[in-house]
């Protein structure tokens, strides 16, 4: 079957009129394959709200602005209606808000409500509230700030004024020296802080030596620490109280002891201390040492035994061989 060209064409208008009409519709925020509950809300002042700016609940987009128009001739209200493309219950306790960014743009936000009993139906209107702008906001919390600064310059602005009627000619020369001097003070101590640069960063570098020969020998301080703490636990432990009582008895004891050697009562003070039996006893001894002597020199004056002869004659010593050899 042949189609004509009349068919052709008009097919053709008719496809190009639905997507004119669907396209205008969802510039209008009217999307005909879409849910559209068309819900209301009046506001005093939309902020610059325009038709197809959307509707956002929690942060999503649900739908979009249709329509703006005045309540009244007063233009005392403006009327929104927007659609909904999402199945959402929306509690009729919500309020629905204006939001503009930083940048200018615009958009709806409803806040949902506490009464999840009751919903808002196609054609309800929603509670609305005015919120303020971002610029708006911004410009509120700067206006106090502007207000300060520009009266900081007016007082400041007459301060000068006043200065300048006080000062004579003298005074403001002076002034002006005073500030030239400073200035030139600046730039000399600038100088001489760039001078000693160089000589406090051969500090800093110096410094940072140290400190780099103290983090690689940290290992060692640490041991060596740890060694001292080792000792300092040692003696702590160590029970110095008992080492002293033992020191200080055996001390006593000693001095008991020597007091008793330098006293006349003991065998060994009366040895050290009685001049008369040390005398007997050095006669004692030098007797002793005579007989042995003549023992030696006549022992058949001793001994009767064949085997030495007969029996010696002559007086017996009367004292030691060493005394009676010369220079002894």
């Amino acid at each position: 079957m042949k189609i004509s060209n009349e068919t052709k064409v008009g097919t053709l208008a008719a496809i190009t009129i639905t997507i004119l009409i669907l396209g205008f519709n969802f510039l209008k925020g009217t999307n005909l394959t879409e849910r559209n509950d068309t819900i209301y809300a009046v506001f005093p002042d939309i902020q610059g709200l325009t038709p197809s700016n959307g509707v956002y609940i929690n942060g999503m987009q649900v739908g979009r602005v249709k329509e703006l128009r005045e309540s009244d001739k007063d233009l005392s209200g403006i009327i929104v209606s927007f659609s909904l493309n999402k199945d959402i219950n929306i509690p009729k306790n919500s309020v629905a808000t204006i939001n503009s960014d930083f940048l200018g743009s615009t958009s709806m936000e409803i806040i949902l409500g506490s009464n999840r009993a009751d919903f808002v139906k196609k054609g309800d209107t929603l509670q609305s509230s005015s919120k303020m702008g971002m610029m708006a906001e911004i410009s509120k919390s700067l206006n106090p700030a502007i207000n300060n600064i520009n009266s900081a310059l007016t007082a400041l602005e007459t301060l000068i004024q006043k200065l300048n009627a006080t000062l004579d000619t003298d005074t403001k020369n002076n002034l002006q020296h005073t500030i030239a001097s400073l200035s030139s003070s600046t730039r000399a101590l600038d100088k001489m802080i760039q001078a000693q640069s160089v000589t406090l960063g051969n500090t800093l570098g110096h410094v940072e030596k140290i400190t780099g020969t103290i983090a690689r020998n940290s290992g060692k301080i640490d041991s060596a620490i740890g060694h001292l703490e080792k000792t300092s636990a040692h003696l702590a432990d160590a029970n110095f109280e008992e080492t002293l009582q033992s020191v200080v008895k055996t001390m006593n004891k000693l001095e008991t002891t020597l007091s008793l050697v330098n006293s006349k009562e003991g065998s060994i003070g009366m040895l050290l201390n009685d001049r008369k039996l040390y005398d007997e006893l050095r006669m004692t001894n030098r007797s002793l040492t005579t007989l042995l002597d003549d023992f030696r020199l006549h022992p058949k004056r001793y001994v009767s035994v064949s085997v030495f002869g007969k029996k010696a004659k002559g007086e017996p010593l009367m004292q030691p061989i060493y005394d009676s050899i010369p220079g002894k």
